[in-house]
């Protein structure tokens, strides 16, 4: 079962969170072999989707970094979003973090 957590990415701002991932005993989960992605809609229903960035710089220590580049918030509209975060191993695909994602609107223009 996903762990649900709510994140705030400010409008036109670089934006990076690093997901731990545990095991059901509370234990760091090897990341071994595993590969992650998510992604950000404003609707479970919506067919447009902004990616995040995924890695996995040390596997052994449960670890997964995913990061947005300032030209993607810029793009997303202020507001509330939905979003999750699996890591897959071959056909194994497991949901480890979902939640809401609240946009807040940049006044700073370019």
């Amino acid at each position: 079962m996903a762990v649900y957590a709510n994140l705030t990415i400010d409008q036109g701002s670089n934006f990076s969170s690093t997901v731990t991932v545990e095991d059901q005993d509370g234990l760091t989960f090897n990341l071994t072999s595993y590969t992650a992605r998510g992604q950000i809609r404003k609707s479970y229903s919506s067919t447009s989707y902004t990616p995040f960035a995924t890695t996995i710089p040390s596997p052994s220590s449960g670890k997964i970094e995913i990061s947005l580049t300032s030209t993607q918030t810029a793009a997303l509209k202020p507001g509330r979003y939905v979003y999750d975060i699996e890591i897959v191993q071959g056909n194994l695909v497991n949901r480890v973090i979902e939640g809401q994602i609240e946009v807040t609107p940049r006044v700073t223009q370019v």
